[in-house]
Parts: C-alpha cells; structure tokens; sequence
C-alpha cells in the first residue's frame, strides 16, 4: 500500500461526459508504468490490480455563483509575438492511497521491504493521472509510510488493519447493479426507456411534486434519499467503434508496434464508500477486463453490496 500520496493538478476531466475525480483507467495504467519500471529495474513482480481511496481533493474551479469553471491557464505568447490560445483542461489536487495488488514467488520479508523502497522511489518520478506527485513531508509517521499487506490468509487480518490505516477517507467501488435497478423503474412508467436513460437519470437529482405529501399541501421530492449512498457516474474504459487494425497501418498512430482499433467510452456508475465497510482485498481492487472479440476493453471490481447480484454495464 502506498498512503496519503498528494498530487497536484491531476486530471480533473475524466471523460468527455464526466468530470471530477479522475478515471480508474488512469490508475491501471499507472499500474502498468509502473511494473514495466520495475522489470526494468530487475524486479519480478506481476501487478494484478489497483484499489483507489481518495482521502481529500480540490477540483480547480472558480468560486462563487452557481455555474463554477476550471481555472485555466494560459500559454506564452507565440514565436510572432501573438497571444497565444488558453489550454482548456480541468485539474483536481488530489491526497489518496494506492493499493498495488502484486503477485511474486519467494518472496521474503528482506526482499519484501528492498522491493518496496524501489517501487516508492521509481513512483516518485511519474506522473499519476496527469498529476505531479509531490514529495513526501517529513519524517513520516507509521500511518504514512508505504507498506506491505499479505491477502493469501483467509481469515483477512491483514486487510482489517489496512481498512483503520485508510481511514478516514472514502474508497472507489463499481455499482453496475445499479443501472438495471434504475431501468426497470423507469420501464414501468415508459417501456422505451434505455440502459442509457437509466444511466443519465443515475447522473442527476431528480426532483418531483408530490401533490399528496405533507397533508395535501404538496412538496417537492427528490430521487436521492438518506442511505442511498455517494453513487457518481464514472467512465469503466472503452468499446470498440470497428475492426482492429494491423500494427502499423494507421497513420499518426502513437504505436507502430501494437494492433490499432479506434474506440469511445463505456460508462457505468460507481459509488464512494468508507473502507470500513469492505469485506475482503476484491471489494477494492480494479482489475483488467480486456474481450477483445466483444470489442470491450474495460476495468471491473467485485464489490457487492448486500443483496445486489451480478449487474450489466451501459
């Protein structure tokens, strides 16, 4: 685990239809820097999977009146003398903990804690969403320095002192549940409605006039009641707009090595909970869903809240 990471000016616009908190497909492919690094450095470790827990943020916007922009900058003048254009980006300061699932053979505790001080050291010269990682503040105390649990053991005692460690902050889960939940409540009233009007209708309050409420005087209502939960919207990764292309034989591509296939977003919802409220090491953890035959390319996580049961995605 690696705790209280703070970044500044991390990517605050997730997707083109979302922003805030940046996307989990961020984090996987900081994972998958990351092990290249390491490999690099002589190191055989697998990373399988990331947990994200966000523990204090603070989007870049305008304060004050009702609408808020992202506070953008500006470039130096051209090579004429010109004003040159703003960059329109958003930027959130981030603190949150990572959680790198790693998988090795024999490894002991000497190995453990020697790997540990180079996967610190080779993140603090990346990049984590587009965000720089500022260097730790010190000395640091024992709730703020990297550490290694052991998820092999059934009984999970590892991770019930790691759940106290990440507190208080809230951690990233996927409610894919909840799409369908939301589909078929607005099927009652319009069979026409689709995975993507659940999702949207998931986006916002929705506010209603219940005309019999508060003895027949009448109220206004909205859909987001106590106990339902912090629930956003979240992009999950991409799918496939056509057929995968030979290496090379896209023009401009970023990878003349790799097949190319040109894709869009997937979304799906996910909800912010207290770690204390996880069960087990995969209630956390992102993982890779790659089908390439379906053309999706997509993170999963396994939480599961009480009585929800295998849900689909938009």
């Amino acid at each position: 685990m690696l705790p209280h990471l703070k970044v500044h000016n991390a990517n605050a616009v997730s997707s083109p239809l979302t922003h805030g908190f940046p996307s989990i497909t961020a984090f996987l492919g900081l994972m998958w820097a990351l092990e290249r690094k390491t490999r690099e450095a002589g190191l055989e470790l697998a990373f399988n999977a990331v947990g994200v827990v966000c523990h204090d943020h603070e989007e870049q916007t305008t304060e004050g009146g009702f609408v808020k922009s992202f506070r953008l900058t500006r470039n130096p003048v051209g090579k004429d003398g010109g004003t040159a254009a703003i960059v329109e980006e958003g930027r959130i300061h981030l603190e949150l903990s990572l959680l790198l699932a790693v998988y090795t053979e024999n490894w002991n505790e000497d190995a453990q804690q020697r790997d540990l001080q180079t996967i610190t050291g080779l993140l603090q010269g990346m990049r984590i969403a587009g965000g720089t990682l500022l260097p730790p503040a010190l000395p640091q105390g024992s709730r703020r320095r990297p550490w290694i649990a052991d998820f092999t053991d059934d009984a999970h005692d590892d991770f019930r002192k790691l759940r106290a460690r990440l507190l208080p902050g809230s951690a990233l889960v996927a409610r894919d549940d909840l799409i369908d939940q939301r589909l078929q409540e607005l099927q009652t009233a319009t069979p026409a409605a689709t995975r993507l009007d659940a999702w949207l209708s998931l986006s916002r309050i929705n506010w209603r006039h219940d005309a019999a409420a508060e003895g027949g005087k009448g109220a206004w209502q909205n859909d987001r009641t106590k106990g339902s939960g912090w629930v956003v919207p979240i992009p999950v990764g991409y799918g496939a707009l056509g057929n995968l292309h030979a290496a090379g034989s896209v023009a401009n591509a970023r990878d003349a090595t790799t097949p190319f296939r040109f894709v869009e977003s997937l979304y799906s919802m996910g909800e912010w909970i207290g770690p204390h409220r996880l069960h087990s090491p995969k209630d956390l953890l992102w993982y890779a869903d790659s089908r390439s035959d379906e053309g999706l390319y997509r993170c999963r996580n396994d939480y599961r809240a009480a009585d929800v049961h295998a849900g689909t995605t938009l």
